[in-house]
């Protein structure tokens, strides 16, 4: 890390073995992510029990990387480890997910379009849709998620991923719009 940790408690004063365990923390971030330039830890008590016991415990975890800064705010638990690994578990979590983003592991979701529901032939588990550019998409009974094919009516406003098949545009995804005609699909119903 280029610039050394920043640790500040707030309602607390920590001690050198509470101060250990998160410099150890943010060390093993960084096993996770070596491009981490700089990390943040904000500790906080804001209630004690009468005998000025803490009653739960606080951290901020902030983290600057190449792109954008990272945090976590993690709920208060009762006690200081506990919440000390909760709140790296959740850091780690962000940082693996964030490295998968950069190395393009993460899928980006499929464009979709819309369009209407113009031919169906049920019997044989196919229908076509007029796209709103007026070209026309086929669709196989199984591009219906959950088994919704025959739900479909003609005329129903739908959104679908469109590919390109052996003969022509045909729909990957056919996903009826709520609401877009009276009767038609109603999502989560069988």
């Amino acid at each position: 890390m280029k610039i050394p940790v920043h640790l500040s408690a707030k309602g607390v004063t920590l001690s050198p073995e509470q101060e250990t365990q998160i410099r150890t923390g943010v060390t093993r971030l960084e096993r996770f992510f070596d491009r981490l330039v700089a990390c943040g830890v904000t500790v906080s008590v804001s209630n004690r029990f009468p005998d000025g016991e803490p009653i739960a415990w606080s951290f901020r975890i902030a983290l600057t990387v190449p792109g954008p800064d990272l945090a976590v705010t993690h709920q208060a638990q009762p006690s200081f480890r506990e919440a000390l690994d909760e709140a790296f578990d959740a850091a780690r979590r962000q940082l693996q997910d964030y490295a998968r983003e950069l190395r393009g592991d993460v899928k980006a979701p499929a464009d979709t379009s819309r369009g209407r529901v113009t031919k169906l032939f049920g019997q044989e588990g196919y229908g076509f849709l007029t796209a709103d550019d007026g070209h026309e998409v086929y669709f196989h009974e199984n591009a219906v998620p959950n088994h919704r094919f025959d739900r479909l009516t003609l005329g129903v406003a739908v959104r679908y991923v469109e590919t390109e098949g052996e003969q022509g545009p045909q729909a990957s995804t056919v996903l009826p719009l709520e609401g877009s005609a009276p009767g038609d699909f109603v999502p989560g119903e069988r």
